[in-house]
């Protein structure tokens, strides 16, 4: 009997999701893949947008070039989720399913820090990047504040690497500036446990980064550009820029999805929800994890694009066990890596189990241009027409073996 199954959101895990199940299904089956945006940018290089080294054609395709044929694609807004019904609802139509992959991502909500959504910058869009791209150019003054606004936020990394990209910007255009980093968390990437932590504190500082932990940001105020942190004295900017806060769509709010902490709680191992046939995977989602500080103090799994990969794969597999009548095994292991950049063609690579049981730390590699490289050829393979991307993959893995002479049988 045919099946249907609906992937809300066209990021990272939706994109897996979808095309792994079109690979192992069928086309008995429909696959329906609803991302409100006809094209696909690719996160991990609005870094490299903001500092000038990435223009829009480079990191952003047509989303149908990035899925397989034989998915039914609808570039249209998700306007309601029915649980009950089993139906979604876009801009002309209800689709109903048989299973539900909700990932929808995490939006960006600057208004709920007053004075942020006005005063500040971000990188966290392609097009804000690229704002900010045109402002690091023209900025003359001295002083640069970049603040974690709240947490969660996507990307554990993204405010370390951008702080030292910024520096490394500015060092090659010799000009002096003044970088603060705060942050309301009490280290760099806490989730990765103390020494990771300690490491790129080391990273950063060694960069003439002033950093600053335990700094929780209240307001903005325009007229005095003030920052107001709670408990502290206020701070000046000349120029802001801005983690904003992250908060789940209203369309799963509306759908009574979300856990008291705002976002959708599944079984960390297999992903699905509460409800019969619904998964959701991403940055959506809330994982506990082990506390890295204190193991009776749990954590939760970052938002980060390399989760959502493996979590669309896992529960591609798993419904597609499920509708063929098989026990799966596939399960999400809570692995995985950051690739960090340091600027000047630098990058640190870091990897670790989430779900360790003992506290385990996460092991920051040496920085050097390999890891640098590795981003730059992932982001080719992620961007490639999907039906080459096999062919690419050897390509580019011979290459880097080949430039740092490393024996690998491709």
């Amino acid at each position: 009997m045919s099946k249907t199954v609906i992937i809300l959101g066209g990021g990272v895990g939706g994109l897996v999701a979808a095309n792994e199940l079109r690979r192992k299904f069928p086309q008995t089956h429909r696959i329906v893949l609803i991302e409100k945006n006809p094209t696909h940018a690719f996160a991990p290089s609005f870094l490299w947008v903001m500092t000038g080294s990435r223009k829009t054609e480079q990191i952003i395709k047509p989303i149908r070039s990035l899925i397989r044929k034989g998915i039914d694609l609808f570039c249209d807004e998700v306007k309601n989720i029915n649980i009950s019904k089993r139906s979604v609802t876009i801009s002309a139509q209800t689709l109903t399913y048989d299973y539900l992959v909700i990932a929808l991502g995490a939006e960006l909500a600057p208004q709920l820090i007053p004075g942020l959504t006005d005063n500040a910058h971000s990188f966290y869009t392609f097009q804000e990047a690229s704002k900010l791209e045109e402002t690091l150019s023209s900025f003359r003054e001295e002083h640069i504040a970049l603040v974690v606004a709240g947490v969660p936020y996507k990307c554990p990394g993204a405010p370390h690497e951008a702080a030292m990209l910024i520096m490394d910007y500015y060092r090659r255009r010799r000009s002096a500036k003044t970088v603060h980093l705060y942050t309301p968390e009490a280290q760099p990437m806490p989730v990765g446990g103390p020494e990771l932590g300690e490491a790129v504190k080391k990273m950063i500082t060694a960069k003439g980064i002033l950093f600053h932990p335990l700094h929780k940001l209240m307001s903005v105020n325009d007229e005095s550009r003030e920052l107001h942190f709670e408990g502290k004295e206020p701070v000046a900017y000349q120029l802001l820029v801005a983690i904003p806060p992250h908060r789940a769509p209203k369309v799963v709010k509306d759908a009574s999805l979300l856990n008291e902490a705002g976002w959708i709680s599944v079984d960390r191992k297999t992903l699905q929800t509460s409800h019969e046939n619904v998964y959701a995977i991403g940055d959506i989602t809330a994982i506990s994890i082990p506390g890295r500080w204190n193991p009776d103090i749990p954590m939760m799994l970052p938002k980060a694009g390399v989760f959502a990969h493996t979590q669309g794969e896992v529960v591609a597999r798993r419904i597609s066990d499920q509708i063929e009548g098989r026990i799966s095994k596939d399960e999400f292991c809570g692995t995985g890596y950051c690739m960090l950049e340091a600027g000047d063609g630098l990058a640190g690579f870091a990897y670790g189990d989430f779900f360790g049981e003992k506290n385990p730390q996460l092991d920051l590699r040496n920085i050097g241009k390999v890891w640098h490289l590795g981003k730059i050829l992932f982001e080719k393979w992620w961007l490639a027409p999907v039906g080459i991307r096999k062919t690419l993959l050897r390509f580019l893995i011979s290459l880097g073996a080949k430039v740092f002479r490393i024996p690998i049988d491709v």
